[in-house]
């Protein structure tokens, strides 16, 4: 429910308080956003707060992406991203820890990950290898470092903003990141996840900053209709298209939208850029010499 609406230097900002309480949120989780609960989609320079205690929700920015940096980096990303993968759980709508009952989910993990993947860990096993963290390069900068590279400069314009937009958490998590060589180039981002018409249940993200906010962007092909990312609790939903930026604060409680195909080859590519806390605890002292050994390590128990 909106409690103010006022603008600020062409951005309307919006002062809003929940519509849901917090012990019906808890029931609601792992369900889908349904479009009676959102009251309020933006389609415009906004920022949100919560009138309660003055919190910024989330601030959205139009047509702020360079275009050639988005093109670039959907060429370079999609083959890899249209994988299916089945270790999304909960936030596909899965009862379970993994989706066997739904396999069909284009998400996928880009730059570095605080969890070991069941091969490593059974090659390490298996050879009984002496692996000092389980931090890791994710399989598609390993496997792809020219294509890797051609990503950078987007999250690096996205990192721009996130400073630009949102200050003080953007210091506090660039503060971590600056403390581990294991991050993407000179931003405050150690992963990317990205999502093809994927649509999230309700859930919280775990493993983030939780002093960070969550970075999103979204690269589109063909036609589509809804795709929402939303803060049910609050009625609020964002229209994110190509161009955009938000920056939300992933620790509330947020999902999609359906996403309507209007034509057969619609794609909507959503890119997350976060720091994952683990990742900065488990490496923070740790120098880039130590990284380049480690991934030599992790690259080798796959070629022997």
């Amino acid at each position: 429910m909106i409690i103010k609406k006022e603008i600020k230097k062409n951005v309307t900002v919006y002062y809003v308080q929940k519509e849901i309480a917090d012990e019906k949120m808890d029931k609601l989780k792992n369900t889908y956003v349904k479009k009676s609960q959102i009251h309020l989609i933006i389609d415009h320079d906004a920022d949100v707060y919560n009138a309660e205690n003055n919190k910024l929700l989330l601030t959205f920015r139009k047509k702020k992406l360079t275009e050639s940096k988005i093109k670039d980096f959907y060429e370079n990303v999609i083959h890899f991203a249209v994988g299916y993968t089945n270790n999304r759980g909960s936030t596909s709508g899965s009862k379970n820890k993994n989706v066997h009952d739904n396999p069909k989910i284009m998400t996928n993990i880009i730059g570095y990950f605080d969890k070991l993947s069941p091969m490593q860990k059974f090659l390490i096993k298996k050879k009984n290898a002496n692996i000092k963290t389980n931090v890791r390069e994710c399989r598609f900068n390993m496997d792809n470092p020219e294509k890797y590279k051609k990503l950078i400069p987007l999250v690096e314009e996205v990192d721009h903003f996130y400073k630009k937009y949102v200050p003080e958490n953007y210091e506090n998590q660039y503060k971590k990141a600056k403390q581990t060589p294991f991050r993407i180039a000179n931003t405050c981002f150690t992963t990317i996840t990205t999502n093809v018409n994927f649509r999230t249940t309700i859930h919280k993200d775990k493993g983030d900053d939780m002093d960070g906010f969550g970075n999103l962007v979204v690269m589109e092909e063909g036609k589509y209709n809804g795709g929402e990312t939303c803060l049910p609790q609050f009625g609020v939903g964002v229209d994110v298209r190509s161009g955009d930026i938000l920056l939300m604060d992933v620790h509330e409680w947020h999902g999609n939208l359906p996403i309507e195909k209007v034509t057969p080859d619609a794609k909507r590519l959503s890119v997350v850029c976060y720091l994952r806390y683990n990742i900065w605890k488990n490496t923070k002292d740790k120098t880039k010499k130590f990284m380049i050994r480690h991934n030599q390590t992790i690259r080798k128990l796959r070629k022997s």
